[in-house]
């Protein structure tokens, strides 16, 4: 008997199904530096502890999306190993901050399975919940992805698709992090926008963009220890239907949340993430571009606002005229709110 670990095929799965997954993972202030050299990210409250200080944290927290893709690491090599492609998320809850020095473990629970009328693939759903050292949890989330089948001649489950919230209510949203009293230096930040500056339905057009190579996406992808298959084996995927390596789909995220500096700059903390889709798949060589739409605002109180915002990034294509998700040049929609101080918290 093999000791490897050959990863889980559809047929494994079942609802009500839970993985414990290894392994855990202490982030340290080296890999916020590397993720920062990966992505580019340039929001104050994540680069500097001086900056967060003044909003009452004791030093700078660690970016949402790099809680997000190493507790989405922990769970590739039992979810995910043999994937086809991860399709979407939902329901996505930032519960506490992470600093350097906090250990991440999770934990999902399968809550849907529907295989694909070819009989060779289907769509596994889970919520995975991350947990720091303390047993605290930092995070939850839903997401679907499609997984081979190893017998193509195993039963169909009886298919099972969660009622999943189209988005996170305002009045769910955890709440902020960083309490500013009127000494939110937008300066410093990057913007002088605040909360009142943003309308409902204002598109933002984040001008700039980013090639990625070929070895920056693998290091971003082994940075998360996300083991999938299709992100690394050049011989295995030189026989799949696109006939090389994807970029990991959480690249493309953190790349076009870096860009969205360049407009967004004070909506630094993702309290949630609604909804997202990964709707073309991204190669080395191709170069990133974002567009934001304000789907939505709301007041949080005590100084704060959020954004509901839809990011979309494209591939080799500008913003500059909006190209929709049904683009053949967009490769990911991502639906998420985001804090941002009100003008009153702002130093005069």
């Amino acid at each position: 008997m093999t000791k490897s670990n050959p990863g889980l095929f559809f047929e494994n799965f079942y609802v009500g199904m839970v993985l414990r997954h290894a392994t855990p993972k202490t982030l340290t202030e080296g890999d916020v530096a590397l993720y920062t050299g990966l992505t580019g990210s340039r929001y104050a409250l994540y680069s500097s502890d001086a900056f967060a200080r003044d909003g009452d944290l004791d030093a700078a927290p660690i970016d949402p999306l790099l809680i997000f893709h190493t507790v989405f690491g922990k769970t590739v090599p039992d979810i995910s190993l043999n994937a086809v492609a991860n399709l979407g998320y939902a329901d996505g809850r930032f519960l506490a901050p992470v600093y350097p020095g906090d250990t991440l473990s999770a934990v999902s629970e399968v809550i849907g399975v529907k295989e694909n009328s070819n009989g060779k693939t289907g769509v596994v759903y889970v919520r995975t919940t991350g947990f720091n050292q303390q047993g605290d949890v930092v995070l939850s989330y839903v997401r679907w992805v499609m997984v081979n089948k190893a017998d193509a001649a195993a039963p169909a489950p009886t298919p099972i698709v969660p009622d999943l919230p189209a988005f996170v209510p305002a009045d769910e949203l955890p709440s902020p992090a960083p309490y500013w009293e009127g000494n939110y230096d937008g300066t410093l930040a990057g913007s002088v926008h605040s909360f009142e500056d943003y309308e409902i339905g204002e598109r933002i057009n984040h001008v700039d963009g980013m090639t990625v190579e070929e070895a920056e996406h693998q290091i971003a992808t082994r940075l998360y220890q996300n083991t999938a298959k299709v992100h690394f084996d050049a011989i295995v995927q030189a026989s799949s239907r696109q006939g090389r390596r994807l970029i990991y789909g959480g690249v493309v995220i953190s790349i076009a949340r870096a860009l969205a500096f360049n407009g967004l700059a004070n909506a630094a903390e993702i309290l949630a993430i609604n909804a997202g889709r990964h709707i073309n798949p991204l190669f080395a060589g191709d170069t990133i571009y974002a567009w934001s739409e304000v789907l939505d605002k709301a007041d949080l109180g005590q100084g704060q606002g959020a954004l509901r915002l839809r990011l979309i990034a494209t591939k080799n294509v500008s913003g500059c005229d909006f190209p929709g998700p049904d683009s053949s040049d967009a490769i990911l929609e991502f639906d998420y709110w985001a804090a941002i101080p009100l003008r009153a918290s702002f130093a005069v």
